[in-house]
């Protein structure tokens, strides 16, 4: 695409998706390192080496012309090598890689190093880890970029729109790995939607049945604290559990339809195939109705077992019709009282979309701010997370002032850490 149409395709996207916040020219008033409409390289920091973590990292250096991957950390070793080890064999990223033996940290401290000497930070670790990471980030003058979802409990979700709201202050991009948001076809597709294509909103689906993941099984010598970061996913205190960790891409989806959030949450869940110790002590299904304030209904499913039918979706039913989205082009489709629609534009790459749009945002001075969604939508997950555990109707109000904090006592490799009781409803309680 030659510069100037993917100049002009970018503006219609920010223009159309509601996703910056445009503060004031940061060259004008924001800190040094913001590097508004300047040619100097940036920096970049990669906290948290997994998977995810290395993708982001690729596509932040695909992003801008005039990057380094400059520093990494991680809690293990071996997954920061591992990391690097893949990042060197893309073509178009090695080049750009300069991090020097001396800028890999590791351990629960690594997050501080890494951002004391880089412009912007990829935060990619469990989210546990999130609030911390992003409010040292923004302490320290930095961008960011924040995988989903941005915290397990509500004091991280309250914490988190604090931090937020201090990065506009500062002139400071905090992109969201909330990637649906930067779809192409979502944006058209919710775009004709807000403009009232099937008329009133009355009802919502997401569904989001995947299969298994990946389980490691525990090493004599692994302390508790290793075995649950390793198997980080199976702990409620690291992921949130999968109705957070994973189904707040369509929980957010439905919301951005609605353009509100909901007010109560029934619903239910358990554990039904990954029964056994090696699988923690999360749940595999989740449904949960949410309800917002005009009564319209979010009937939210999820599942996460081997050898079912998979189908990650949103649908949506209004007084004038239906529409239907999914995650490739040809998944999104109106049927209205006017005829039909279906989305043939173009299918972007949306992880590398985010990336995009946020250099372009430190390059041009105009910062990009996804907080307010990225925070309660996954306070929407917590909520529906809680209304299952707990087998009782929670409201929203509830959810943003509840008092259950999952950090542990110590981010220290030797305590003792328990696995907690699996959540039984009615007998386990809100906090």
């Amino acid at each position: 695409m030659p510069a100037e149409t993917a100049q002009s395709s970018r503006r219609r996207f920010l223009e159309t998706s509601s996703l910056a916040t445009l503060g004031s020219l940061a060259a004008l008033s924001g800190p040094k390192n913001v590097h508004a409409a300047g040619i100097e390289e940036l920096k970049v920091g990669l906290i948290g080496c997994g998977g995810r973590g290395s993708g982001a990292a690729s596509q932040a250096l695909k992003a801008d012309s005039k990057v380094k991957l400059w520093a990494m950390g991680d809690a293990f070793q071996d997954r920061l090598e591992l990391s690097l080890n893949s990042l060197q064999k893309i073509e178009d990223v090695a080049p750009k890689l300069d991090v020097a033996k001396e800028r890999r940290f590791v351990g629960f401290d690594a997050y501080k190093h890494v951002i004391e000497c880089c412009d912007v930070v990829l935060l990619a670790t469990p989210p546990q880890f999130r609030p911390l990471h992003l409010e040292a980030a923004i302490a320290a003058g930095k961008h960011v970029f924040a995988e989903k979802p941005v915290a397990v409990d509500a004091p991280g979700v309250r914490r988190v729109l604090k931090i937020c709201e201090e990065a506009k202050a500062k002139n400071l991009s905090i992109v969201s790995g909330l990637c649906l948001r930067y779809s192409y076809p979502f944006v058209e597709t919710i775009k004709r939607l807000h403009d009232g294509q099937i008329g009133k909103i009355q009802n919502l689906q997401a569904n989001d049945y995947r299969g298994a993941i990946w389980v490691k099984e525990r090493q004599p010598d692994w302390s508790d604290m290793t075995w649950q970061m390793r198997n980080w996913y199976y702990f409620t205190w690291l992921s949130g559990d999968f109705n957070v960790e994973q189904h707040v891409h369509y929980l957010d989806v439905c919301s951005w339809l609605k353009g509100e959030y909901p007010v109560k949450a029934v619903g239910l869940g358990g554990r039904q195939v990954r029964t056994g110790p090696e699988y923690g002590h999360i749940y595999d299904h989740f449904s949960i109705v949410y309800e917002y304030a005009d009564e319209t209904k979010l009937i939210s499913n999820c599942r996460q077992m081997p050898g079912c039918i998979g189908d990650m979706s949103c649908h949506v039913y209004g007084t004038k019709g239906l529409a239907h989205l999914g995650e490739r082009k040809r998944g999104m489709h109106i049927k209205s009282d006017s005829g039909e629609w279906r989305y043939e534009g173009e299918e972007n790459n949306l992880y590398q979309t985010e990336h995009d749009e946020l250099f372009a945002s430190i390059r041009n001075g105009r910062p990009i701010n996804n907080g307010d969604y990225m925070a309660k939508s996954t306070l929407v997950a917590i909520m529906g997370r809680m209304a299952a555990y707990t087998g009782q109707a929670i409201t929203w109000d509830m959810a943003m002032n509840s008092k259950e904090d999952l950090t542990p006592p110590a981010y220290d490799w030797n305590v003792p850490m328990a696995v907690p009781p699996v959540a039984m409803p009615g007998v386990t309680k809100f906090v």
